[in-house]
């Protein structure tokens, strides 16, 4: 075990680049509760606050889960270019405000993002390299509709939509780097911190392995 704690160590030493982690699902399927989860358990992520001018429910809270704001608001944000991506979902829009996520990558600092495929692929197009892409899918369609319904925050005509939605979004998976599928929720989210460990372990996110060597190589082997 101590020797798995001076890799991690070693490894955390060595500088990085940040990465900016997507990911997206159909509503339902699961990637709202492995976001957050993986926020609790790992406090390198900063989570991207995306605003929207969608309703709040009633579980949810203003700066924590989304920015509450008008479409007048939103159109402002939008044309001044203070959106790094943004998109209509559902009737709403949504969107991610450019600058807390521009200095959390400027900082070495993994972003976490929490969007659809159409802000996904916004954020691939202008970020390349550093955006690292996972959709989530649901077992079945069935299961979908059950777990919208359990939710209990939707009514029967907004699951209706979101189902017929799902559709669309399901299409897209092959635009993104990992698909995971969600029939169990706790092996689904080990998924994911898997593929965040080898992202993170990259060469070429690890500009801080050049000094590394180099002073390796200097060592004496007596």
């Amino acid at each position: 075990m101590k020797k798995t704690t001076d890799q991690a160590k070693t490894d955390a030493s060595i500088d990085r680049r940040g990465l900016m982690l997507v990911i997206s699902s159909p509503s339902g399927a699961g990637k709202s509760t492995i976001a957050h989860t993986l926020m609790e358990a790992d406090r390198s992520f900063a989570l991207s606050i995306s605003v929207t001018t969608r309703k709040r429910r009633g579980s949810e809270v203003d700066g924590v889960h989304y920015r509450f704001i008008d479409r007048d608001e939103f159109v402002r944000l939008r044309d001044s270019e203070a959106l790094l991506e943004w998109a209509e979902v559902h009737g709403n829009f949504y969107g991610t405000p450019r600058g807390p996520a521009e200095e959390a990558m400027q900082g070495g600092q993994d972003m976490l993002f929490d969007i659809d495929y159409q802000g996904a692929l916004q954020l691939q197009e202008k970020a390349g390299e550093d955006v690292v892409s996972i959709f989530i899918l649901p077992p079945s369609m069935a299961e979908l509709r059950s777990r919208l319904r359990r939710r209990a925050e939707d009514s029967e005509e907004t699951i209706a939509i979101r189902l017929a939605n799902s559709r669309v979004e399901i299409e897209r998976w092959r635009d993104y780097d990992y698909v995971i599928v969600n029939d169990d929720l706790n092996q689904a989210y080990e998924a994911v911190r898997s593929i965040i460990i080898a992202e993170r372990l990259k060469r070429k996110r690890r500009p801080g392995l050049q000094a590394f060597t180099e002073e390796l190589l200097k060592e004496s082997t007596e």
